[in-house]
């Protein structure tokens, strides 16, 4: 949904909660990509993957009347979005992704219904599905990666 704020990662001016979520997101994403780099030569690879949009817990923050306006549910807040998946249909992808031949040597990309997500353009509206290059991108997951060890004081293992 966006890139990474460098000016003001932490959204400390100008906080609006999606294109915070849409960087933290990104953010996954990126850890991903970077710590299959630093992982690969030792066999480990990982992956970052879209569930689905599913409605649990994590609307909590939002009010259903929120939902409603968004199309997701009903005054009594049952499910009504077009694409909504259950808990165990999200489940699914990352079922995939920890077991699935079709994987074997491959990492650092990110999933979606069983399968890698395509690149999508700046323009596609993000309900379409796939994920921006600017959340593969290497170099930026490097540059993430340092900015996450420099924020929590800690000294990643290398051999």
């Amino acid at each position: 949904m966006t890139d990474i704020r460098r000016h003001d990662p932490h959204f400390r001016t100008g906080y609006d909660k999606w294109p915070a979520y849409g960087q933290a997101k990104t953010a996954n994403v990126l850890f991903a990509v970077q710590f299959d780099a630093l992982g690969r030569n030792d066999g480990v690879r990982t992956f970052a993957l879209h569930p689905g949009r599913i409605i649990t817990g994590l609307q909590r923050e939002m009010t259903r009347q929120e939902q409603i306006e968004r199309g997701w549910v009903d005054e009594h807040g049952n499910v009504i979005g077009a694409g909504f998946k259950t808990p165990s249909q999200g489940a699914a992808t990352g079922l995939w992704a920890a077991t699935s031949p079709l994987l074997d040597g491959r990492g650092g990309l990110y999933l979606e219904d069983c399968d890698v997500a395509r690149v999508s353009s700046p323009a596609a509206p993000m309900d379409d599905g796939g994920v921006r290059a600017c959340a593969l991108a290497p170099d930026a997951a490097a540059r993430l990666w340092e900015l996450s060890v420099a924020a929590t004081g800690t000294t990643p293992v290398t051999r």
